[in-house]
């Protein structure tokens, strides 16, 4: 027994080493999407996924939606989030989002709490997290008054995101509180209250999940507040039936005729970043039908993750 001891141990060495390397490449991949190895997502577009997604545009008969500009969508498939993947089409027309710019209040209060100036205790999650699940109008409102409203859209505007980006035809933006009331600031190349393009809503996802929304840690507290919709429409509706299984970290817009949605998906492996913003009747309508073709497509690509 004693003799077979020597050889035990190697045994055990080696196994240690082969979990020592296993997870040294799993290091590797988590380290491929910090801040300085992520690829701008201007340089991710692909021509076969841009094929696919105006394919399942014209397979669900949204081809004149598009031409008509009622309808702008952003396709990113971020498996591997430091090899990203885009289509878009319209995705730099700015629209009325409704309520989805609530995202932008998110991103604002957090910067505030990475300051110092605003107090991350149980009120204030309560209340982003209400603005965020269920779309709470009144948790909005505080919000930006805590923030301070002008500081929003400075934020987004500034060079460290570029979230509204008048070289992109503008972006996010809140520039009214959610409830009656004039604007305090309207967009100053659509003079919305209110806006969003497809490309930039999915560049905050995609700086969300890469841990460069104010810092790593405070991204992953956003995302999880994106978790667990509370509004169980549009693309939520569409998962439910497509594919349940899928995690979702979304946030939606509804206003008379204009509808918006958008969400990190995670689904069997794959990590993708979808878009919608329509205006029409049928808008909600036609994102319950979309995503699951934008879930398809994305299914039907390779696993793709770095070092793996």
């Amino acid at each position: 027994m004693t003799a077979r001891l020597p050889g035990m141990r190697c045994c055990v060495l080696l196994r240690l080493l082969l979990v020592m390397g296993i997870s040294l490449s799993l290091l590797g991949v988590s380290l491929a999407a910090t801040p300085d190895r992520v690829v701008p997502l201007r340089e991710a577009h692909s021509p076969a996924l841009q094929q696919q997604l105006e394919a399942r545009l014209k397979h669900l008969n949204l081809d004149t939606a598009v031409r008509n500009r009622q309808l702008a969508v952003a396709l990113v498939d971020i498996t591997d989030p430091a090899q990203p993947r885009m289509a878009h089409v319209n995705g730099h027309d700015m629209v009325y989002a409704a309520s989805l710019p609530k995202i932008a209040i998110l991103l604002a209060a957090f910067e505030r709490i990475h300051e110092g100036k605003l107090e991350f205790n149980a009120e204030n999650r309560r209340l982003m997290t209400d603005m965020i699940r269920t779309s709470s109008n009144i948790a909005a409102t505080e919000m930006m008054h805590r923030v301070g409203p002008e500081y929003i859209n400075t934020v987004l505007s500034s060079p460290k995101y570029r979230l509204y980006d008048r070289n992109l035809n503008g972006g996010l933006w809140v520039g009214k509180e959610y409830g009656r009331g004039s604007a305090f600031q309207r967009d100053p190349l659509h003079n919305l209250s209110h806006g969003a393009t497809a490309y930039q809503v999915a560049r905050f996802y995609y700086m969300l999940e890469t841990g460069r929304l104010v810092s790593p840690e405070l991204s992953r507290e956003m995302k999880t507040m994106l978790s667990e919709p509370g509004i169980r429409h549009k693309f939520v509706q569409g998962l439910v039936s497509g594919a349940p299984e899928a995690q979702v970290y979304r946030k939606s817009g509804t206003w008379r005729d204009w509808h918006a949605d958008s969400a990190i998906v995670e689904h069997g492996g794959r990590t993708y970043i979808a878009v919608a913003l329509a205006q029409h009747p049928r808008g909600g309508e036609w994102m319950s039908n979309l995503i699951v073709e934008l879930d398809r497509i994305i299914m039907e690509q390779p696993v793709r993750t770095a070092g793996l």
